[in-house]
């Protein structure tokens, strides 16, 4: 089985790639995360990622910038969405009121072994069987 030792969600994906010019603090951390962490995705992480850098023109993100995105992801540990993953996501949102879409971020960290999960979504600091949550701008 994949594993990693943290779990970027998709905004640490997109302010990566930004170029708007508030996300500029954002963009060298989550840099500093893509360049130095043993991180996995999953292939929600990647659908979100790739709906809002092309849906939202602010952020600067071209075509050329998501295939780099989908070339770096080629090289980590990607989980796919399969129906294991979303039953353990109904028991998590059930057991700890999560949104689904969040629930299915903390399955996939889970099933790949991470520790950590780097988000700005979810509260941070908070435990969720033994990955918790960083909010890296924090």
């Amino acid at each position: 089985m994949q594993s990693a030792d943290v779990f970027l969600d998709a905004n640490i994906l997109i302010y990566a790639c930004s170029h708007a010019p508030e996300d500029t603090l954002k963009r060298k951390r989550a840099e500093e995360l893509v360049l130095t962490s043993s991180f996995g995705l999953s292939t929600q992480v990647l659908q979100e990622f790739i709906s809002n850098a092309l849906r939202k023109k602010v952020l600067g993100i071209t075509e050329a910038g998501v295939d780099a995105a989908l070339e770096l992801a080629s090289r980590v540990p990607v989980l796919p969405v399969s129906l294991e993953l979303v039953v353990k996501a109904v028991t998590l949102r059930r057991r700890y009121q999560l949104y689904y879409w969040d629930a299915t971020i903390v399955a996939a960290a889970q099933t790949l072994g991470c520790t950590t999960l780097y988000t700005e979504d979810l509260t941070h600091g908070q435990n969720f069987d033994g990955v918790c949550v960083v909010n890296p701008f924090l």
